[in-house]
């Protein structure tokens, strides 16, 4: 992909049609001209060109001449950033109202449901630990079977519970895991017996009714293996897992 055609790309996701995209970066470069000139500049139809010119003006991107012929005028880049910026934020401000009074409108509904969501791949994972050991009021019990699923997000955020009253338990049966709490910011308890599966991946439980649980699958990049998960929160099978869990943990976590 050509410059012009990432420049073309770009402005498009900021709210600009192709034909508009074309016109704006011709204009930009010819200061003044005339529908011929851009004609001679982009691959736009030249009987787009006038629609896209005016679609523009509309924006306030371009400034119109009504001479014979007519010129066209695009303004300054500054100018345009601003104008630009405006409109997505205004875009943004009317998409989130909607979000928020859909969510209000069906918040009764949702609430009744028996929610259990699905996540895939690392990054969203971390992201949804991350959130969820924030929100612990009680206990917080994290077993991450790779010290590649305990980056620093989710350290940081187990350490912080703990220092804020939570009871922090990190369940593992990896040196690297243990030494990453070597400064006793939370209680790290040793997995012995348990069984050993290469597919399992870590496993969440946060107060008495959140839970979350991953898988691993195979490398997505070279070291790295698939990741998916599955977690529910404040909802009868978070409850009866997270019952079932506490039962598994007893049998096989030393100093539980």
């Amino acid at each position: 992909m050509t410059d012009h055609d990432e420049a073309v790309a770009a402005l498009k996701r900021l709210g600009l049609s192709s034909y508009e995209a074309q016109v704006f970066i011709a204009l930009q470069r010819l200061d003044t001209g005339v529908v011929r000139d851009v004609d001679r500049m982009t691959e736009v139809p030249r009987s787009q060109i006038y629609g896209a010119a005016e679609d523009l003006a509309e924006r306030g991107l371009l400034d119109i001449q009504q001479s014979n012929p007519i010129q066209y005028r695009a303004v300054e880049l500054d100018e345009a950033r601003t104008r630009l910026r405006e409109r997505l934020d205004r875009e943004e401000e009317r998409a989130f109202d909607y979000l928020e009074s859909a969510r209000e409108e069906f918040a009764d509904e949702s609430e009744s449901q028996e929610d259990i969501w699905t996540v895939q791949g690392r990054e969203t994972i971390d992201n949804r630990v991350v959130k969820l050991v924030t929100e612990a009021n009680s206990r917080i019990v994290f077993g991450p079977r790779e010290v590649t699923a305990l980056d620093e997000p989710i350290a940081d955020a187990l350490v912080a519970a703990s220092e804020r009253g939570v009871d922090v338990t990190v369940l593992t049966a990896s040196d690297s895991v243990r030494e990453r709490f070597d400064d006793g910011e939370v209680t790290v308890s040793a997995v012995t017996g348990a069984p050993d599966d290469e597919r399992s991946g870590r496993v969440l439980v946060v107060d008495a009714d959140t839970v979350l649980i991953s898988v691993l699958g195979g490398e997505e990049l070279p070291g790295v293996r698939r990741e998916a998960a599955v977690w529910s929160s404040e909802t009868g099978f978070a409850a009866v897992l997270v019952g079932l869990l506490d039962v598994w943990f007893t049998q096989y976590i030393d100093e539980w």
